[in-house]
């Protein structure tokens, strides 16, 4: 393991890691970078095993051995610095452990990506999720319960970004999944796969989930909107099903991510 000792923030060699709690200068920077950030020891972990290629690792001399566990042979400079340094640089002060600037994957395109899943399957579209803790939420809800993949549409937040990856666990690395470039035309692409497309809505006219459930579809895509609005009106136009979660005791709706928990139960 190559690890080179940082002693001033104003290293060029750690420019990566600047300002990470800028989220609008990070859903900038990250993506054209071609990087995304692993927090953790076992996050850097399940990317490695995922395929990924760590770039750089920014660490403490206390998490050396995790970081050299959590690597492995891969070729990347450990940079090894004090806490208030990499507290200067990143700008919060680091306690999940290393940080590694990962090299971001190229995703598939949607065709692709949906001849790769099974004949009988489930997967969960993010339409406009603007939250990263509720889509990693999601991502490790898809994980748990088993769904084949998930499409982000263009407006949905990264599922790489540094709070989405922690909050999934790092199963954003083994859930398959790719981003939409045209939202709602991909329904089409969706349906012309078999695919039946549900929204989940408080709309009028949605079933109970129990009833998607009852008419147990081959192939189920669940469209899951934005936390504030819901699915969009042009989306809800071109939805084959339009399903609710029965509420009691006053509560009109569940976060996103929650609901998203439910529905993939029920469903699996």
């Amino acid at each position: 393991m190559h690890t080179i000792s940082i002693s001033a923030a104003s290293d060029h060699r750690l420019d990566d890691y600047r300002s990470l709690t800028d989220v609008a200068l990070r859903r900038v920077q990250e993506p054209s970078g071609g990087l995304y950030m692993a927090e953790s020891a076992k996050v850097i972990t399940r990317a490695v095993q995922a395929g990924h290629r760590p770039r750089s690792v920014l660490t403490q001399e206390k998490w050396l051995d995790a970081v050299a566990e959590a690597i492995g042979d891969a070729d990347a400079p450990v940079y090894v610095a004090s806490a208030d340094v990499a507290e200067q640089v990143t700008g919060f002060a680091i306690h999940r452990g290393p940080l590694a600037a990962m090299h971001r994957p190229s995703l598939p395109a949607v065709a692709e990506l949906l001849r790769a899943v099974p004949g009988r399957a489930r997967i969960a579209v993010l339409e406009g999720l603007t939250d990263h803790t509720n889509v990693g939420a999601v991502f490790r809800s898809a994980a748990a319960l088993g769904l084949d993949a998930v499409l982000v549409a263009p407006r949905c937040a990264d599922p790489l970004y540094r709070r989405s990856v922690r909050v999934s666990m790092g199963t954003v690395f083994q859930v398959p999944w790719t981003r939409l470039e045209s939202w709602p035309d991909g329904i089409r692409e969706l349906q012309d796969a078999g695919f039946v497309v549900a929204g989940m809505t408080l709309g009028e006219g949605a079933v109970e989930l129990d009833e998607l459930v009852a008419e147990d579809h081959q192939r189920l895509a669940l469209v899951l909107g934005t936390e504030g609005d819901g699915i969009r009106p042009e989306t809800d136009r071109m939805l084959d099903r339009r399903v609710t979660i029965p509420m009691m005791g006053g509560v009109d709706s569940l976060n996103v991510a929650a609901a998203s928990a439910v529905a993939f139960y029920a469903t699996r």
